[in-house]
């Protein structure tokens, strides 16, 4: 695996605490759905119905606020919206723990519309940071960063609401989302190069930019955690029905180590792919894996080979988007690609679900796959139509400017 890609992506002044600042700051974000969960079903004693319910509000809120986010970014840039979005966390955060259920839901919503964008943000500022030839790299160690986040914020989320309950865990939660918003400020790394905001006028109109070939972007961008998802799902579903849960966490643990490996082999390449082609085949390569038998290990070794594909197929949907939307117009569409994973996760779900109580776990993995392997073919005929070369300008790398002059 070539590491130079890496040591030329750390020597850009500014990217490491970007890198560094940006994981730290997801940890309690990604912690924010299983708390939830958890408070809803074991605290209040609702049982996982109503829990769900709570989450969907969340997520619902989320879709909707994280393009509008993104578009406040462009238009006033970041520290207005992060002062904002921080704020919103810490009161919802500090008093979650003690609100009604019908008033947890709505507040839930509310959360979720006004949620941290320290995923859109981080990426949105790498691509303003990296040169365009060094950041199929740079994204590539940021999915990864994505999938460490994942590791630990679910897994400290269920260790805090177990030994020290809902009011002390989700507290801190909105201290760690407190902590990471002020953060974000404090570094208030640059949205746009200096050279973009001499070649980009200030608003860009949408029609320059969400395209056709953009929608099926984020159709193939759904596409991959509409997989993900379903795959996790029927993971535990194949473990639960033959006994083995109390080897969950060590399988899921292994397969994210599995798109660890991917990310990084794929950051060094001298050469990237197309997201249909990565997304395609990680979706032909789940199909299979139900027909496994034989103990859980063989289940997740039989992942392997569409684990080496998570990350590089979501970091390559973000690097197309960095090069097909205009400076101007970046947080928005950074946005709008976070609210496709959150549909394509949330459509995956109950999808899932209902192949797994109806046909077993091993149909979930195949239609999955099929299903996104079906989302890509459909995708291919609108992604030949690629926004004019002029829409994103070829820039030389210039020192990126403050997010304050943004």
């Amino acid at each position: 695996m070539a590491l130079d890609p890496y040591r030329r992506l750390f020597a850009i002044p500014g990217v490491p605490t970007l890198l560094l600042v940006g994981l730290l700051a997801r940890v309690p974000a990604t912690a924010t759905g299983m708390a939830l969960t958890l408070h809803v079903a074991k605290s209040m004693g609702l049982d996982y119905g109503p829990a769900g319910l709570v989450t969907a509000a969340s997520t619902i809120g989320m879709a909707i606020g994280s393009p509008l986010s993104g578009r406040f970014v462009d238009r006033h840039g970041l520290r207005p919206v992060l002062l904002v979005t921080t704020v919103a966390q810490a009161a919802f955060w500090a008093c979650a723990w003690a609100l009604p259920y019908p008033v947890l839901v709505v507040a839930a919503a509310l959360a979720g519309l006004l949620g941290l964008p320290v995923f859109s943000v981080t990426r949105q500022c790498l691509a303003a940071m990296v040169p365009v030839e060094q950041r199929r790299s740079g994204f590539a160690l940021d999915s990864i960063l994505v999938e460490l986040s994942y590791m630990a914020g679910p897994a400290l989320a269920v260790a805090g609401i177990t030994m020290l309950g809902s009011e002390v865990t989700m507290i801190v939660l909105g201290g760690g989302l407190t902590a990471a918003g002020v953060g974000l400020m404090v570094l208030n790394p640059p949205i746009r190069s200096a050279g973009e905001l001499e070649l980009q006028e200030e608003r860009v109109p949408r029609r320059q930019w969400l395209t056709p070939a953009f929608v099926a972007l984020l159709a193939t961008t759904a596409a991959a955690t509409f997989v993900l998802t379903a795959s996790e799902l029927a993971l535990v579903a194949t473990m639960d029905h033959s006994g083995q849960t109390a080897w969950v966490g060590l399988a899921v643990a292994i397969w994210c180590v599995f798109s660890l490996v991917g990310g990084l082999v794929y950051g060094g390449l001298s050469r990237g792919l197309s997201p249909l082609v990565l997304i395609a085949g990680m979706g032909l390569m789940t199909v299979p894996v139900g027909l496994v038998g034989g103990g859980w290990h063989w289940v997740v070794l039989a992942l392997l080979p569409a684990g080496l594909l998570c990350a590089p197929s979501l970091s390559s949907t973000v690097d197309v988007l960095s090069r097909w939307v205009p400076s101007a117009a970046r947080g928005e569409a950074m946005g709008l690609h976070g609210t496709a994973l959150l549909i394509g996760g949330a459509a995956s779900a109950p999808i899932a679900g209902l192949i797994i109580d109806g046909s077993g776990p091993g149909w979930a993995f195949a239609v999955s796959g099929l299903v996104g392997v079906a989302i890509v073919l459909a995708a291919l005929p609108f992604w030949r139509r690629r926004p004019p070369a002029s829409a994103v300008p070829s820039l030389p790398h210039e020192a990126p400017v403050t997010a304050a002059t943004s």
